[in-house]
């Protein structure tokens, strides 16, 4: 990781823009689904749209801390629960994240436990078994010794379709190439072995791809492919929801996508960095839990 002494501030601000950029074009992709839902299953049922409410963190003398966006939107025509979260936060780490920081060697994290993060996070819950549920998410990291970028995208389907798990992996490979032609088959393998889950011997989804701690000594490149990938999120799931929300589903299929959702809720509440860091760090607890499904069975 490269040393982060020398002004940051207004890189920061570039990256904060471009996460609550893309969020806004998500949100009106995923409500202009809503809108567009004329036939199938629910059409007849009203659009939804994102409720959205202000999140803050606070230091312990109640000093701003940052802050971002929780835009939700439940019991849609297409979406049963889908979250677009925006944050960009700072302050000091807690003893136990900043000794996590230390553990992965982020320089000068033992001496000084600043940092600024932000990022956008997604995940998507479809009314329609045979439409996907999907995670997206790409930050900016920064401590006084280092910065990093994270992210990545990955697809779980409860009903696969080969067809749409190909067509998926080709946007975000398409991303990848046109910045390094290793990228794909490296952020690949990562998100296979990253979005594994060791206690069901499975993985919860079909994958994607995942990196994190990017930081290539070119701030500029790794900032342009971050944002690459954020922009390849829409072109890879849409045409699939688009495609899948006009299919019929039986119960078998719904007690089929509430047994997947009870999977995908253990691993983001047993093994996702992301959901570890945004609780240990104070962030608001219902944007951290937001990734969770509505309803979801276990057996």
């Amino acid at each position: 990781m490269t040393d982060a002494t020398e002004d940051f501030d207004a890189r920061k601000a570039q990256a904060s823009q471009w996460f609550s950029d893309l969020r806004d074009q998500i949100v009106a992709g995923f409500e202009g689904l809503e809108a567009s839902h004329a036939e199938g299953p629910l059409a007849d049922a009203a659009p939804g749209q994102f409720e959205v409410t202000p999140t803050k963190r606070t230091g312990p003398n109640g000093e701003d801390h940052g802050g971002g966006k929780m835009s939700v939107l439940r019991g849609g025509r297409v979406f049963e629960k889908v979250g677009v979260n925006i944050s960009t936060v700072w302050g000091e780490l807690a003893p136990r994240a900043q000794k996590a920081m230390a553990a992965r060697g982020v320089p000068g994290m033992e001496e000084d436990p600043r940092f600024w993060a932000a990022g956008i996070s997604l995940v998507a819950h479809l009314q329609n078994p045979h439409c996907p549920a999907v995670h997206m998410n790409t930050r900016m990291f920064w401590t006084p010794g280092a910065w990093w970028f994270g992210g990545g995208a990955d697809l779980n389907p409860c009903l696969e379709y080969d067809e749409d798990t190909a067509h998926f992996h080709a946007e975000m490979k398409r991303a990848c190439d046109a910045h390094d032609g290793t990228y794909y088959d490296h952020f690949k393998a990562w998100a296979d072995e990253y979005f594994f889950i060791p206690h069901r011997g499975r993985a919860r989804g079909v994958g994607g791809i995942f990196y994190d701690d990017l930081n290539t000594d070119a701030w500029d490149e790794d900032f342009a492919f971050t944002q690459a990938v954020g922009a390849a999120f829409l072109p890879a799931y849409l045409p699939l929801i688009e495609k899948r929300r006009v299919q019929d589903w039986s119960e078998e299929d719904r007690e089929t996508q509430l047994r997947h959702r009870g999977l995908y809720a253990e691993y983001n509440l047993v093994y996702d960095r992301g959901t570890k860091f945004g609780l240990e760090t104070g962030h608001n607890a219902d944007a951290v839990l937001m990734s969770l499904p509505p309803i979801a069975k276990w057996y």
